[in-house]
């Protein structure tokens, strides 16, 4: 069974830093393009950050540009979302996500991605 399972959300004051991780089982992700979306209450689930397989090349939201960084890991935990200068409206719940399928015309919509963690709830304090 093919599972991704986020953590190290939670708690955190503005300015302050938190780091998602992805752990993988049933699957290797090494050819995967991985990426992590967010959904706050209300809205829909947008893109943050994914990277690519075959270069590692990195794309990230205008929203997260400059503050987050998605890295590629092990097999066990194929990725992780460094988070810093977190603001409010960070506020979330974040999902790690992998296909084999994503091209630079379909990185950014999740519709595309065909496994799911369950998701990591980040809340940011103002």
């Amino acid at each position: 069974q093919v599972q991704l399972v986020e953590s190290g959300g939670g708690l955190v004051q503005a300015g302050g830093s938190l780091r998602l991780s992805c752990a993988a089982s049933g699957r290797t992700f090494s050819s995967y393009t991985m990426g992590w979306f967010r959904q706050a209450p209300g809205k829909e689930r947008e893109f943050v950050a994914a990277t690519s397989w075959y270069a590692g090349n990195t794309y990230y939201a205008d929203s997260v540009t400059g503050r987050f960084t998605i890295c590629r890991d092990n097999a066990k935990n194929p990725v992780y979302l460094q988070m810093n200068s977190l603001k409010p409206e960070d506020t979330a719940v974040y999902y790690c996500a992998a296909d084999n399928g994503i091209t630079l015309a379909t990185m950014r919509d999740h519709h595309e991605y065909d496994y799911w963690g369950q998701g990591t709830q980040v809340t940011v304090s103002s």
